[in-house]
């Protein structure tokens, strides 16, 4: 049977807010079975709990943020879900100082190394996955999301910025996870912003926090990063990480294919809300013999 995970123990960091510029300290904590994925703001009189929900994104603008019936937000969440999703955790209470999750490097690794070196443990609950039964698909212009049947996981992604920086490698990509690794080519790829939006998204108090060490930087010629690019094709593959999270937040794996074109966080999740609103588009499965899993969840590290 597939079951459950969860963190083995807690684990703590402490980071800067990429949009707030704050300091965050972040703790992981184990979570019990079918409690999904829940932050605490712990930094307010009373500690809020804000859960993991596509109904609860609410805030867009250059990043995934909760906020709950009550104005309590959770912001910049991708990069962790991103990480919880490559790693298979279902169980997880996220508590924070502030209203965001520290940027780190600008990639999901960091989180990665947290969970790990947290170690993981498996629950005795069958895992529930969500595979898409019928294509869904969200069109804004020349920019679309959809998902499709798919027996895995797979996801194909495009972007589209006529700079010198992004002509450089082909600007799609396409990972399918029964033969390619999360960890090893989407996890370190970095967030990306270009030096004539700082001032805008400064007037606007975000990315107040960013700074060469946790984004890759692009004037109207080159990347300013020193030491460059991790992958020829970065942008791209930052995308498909954010994507990854984004679509995570349903607090389950999909199984389906998601594919898109000048995409972003609001377009993914009014896809994952246009799915839930279809019943006949989706079902719950979980699989009791191992050998029926999809291929691509094979790749998922084993509890060690």
């Amino acid at each position: 049977m597939i079951l459950q995970r969860t963190l083995k123990e807690a684990i703590s960091a402490t980071g800067v807010g990429l949009h707030s510029g704050e300091r965050v300290r972040l703790t992981l904590r184990p979570a019990p079975p079918d409690s999904g994925i829940t932050f605490v703001r712990t930094d307010l009189p009373e500690p809020v709990k804000v859960k993991a929900e596509p109904v609860l994104v609410n805030d867009t603008r250059l990043s995934s943020t909760l906020v709950d019936p009550t104005g309590v937000r959770v912001g910049t969440i991708e990069h962790l879900m991103s990480a919880l999703a490559g790693l298979g955790i279902d169980n997880l209470v996220v508590e924070v100082t502030a209203a965001e999750i520290p940027i780190m490097d600008g990639s999901a690794a960091p989180f990665l190394f947290l969970v790990q070196t947290a170690g993981i443990v498996e629950q005795p609950v069958p895992k529930k996955f969500i595979r898409v039964l019928e294509p869904v698909a969200v069109v804004e212009g020349d920019k679309w999301v959809r998902l499709d049947p798919l027996d895995g996981f797979k996801v194909t992604l495009s972007i589209e910025f006529n700079h010198p920086a992004f002509n450089l490698a082909p600007q799609k990509v396409e990972v399918d996870f029964a033969h390619r690794s999360y960890i090893e080519e989407i996890s370190r790829a970095r967030t990306f912003g270009f030096m004539h939006e700082v001032e805008y998204m400064r007037n606007h108090g975000l990315g107040l926090g960013g700074s060469l060490d946790n984004a890759i930087v692009i004037d109207d010629d080159y990347v300013l990063n020193p030491e460059g690019l991790r992958f020829p094709d970065e942008f791209v593959r930052h995308k498909i990480l954010d994507a990854i999270g984004d679509l995570y937040i349903v607090g389950h794996p999909l199984i389906a294919h998601f594919s898109g074109h000048k995409s972003g966080h609001a377009m993914n999740n009014q896809l994952l809300r246009e799915l839930l609103s279809r019943p006949s588009a989706w079902e719950f499965v979980s699989f009791s013999d191992p050998s029926e899993v999809p291929s691509s969840f094979h790749s998922v590290p084993e509890v060690v």
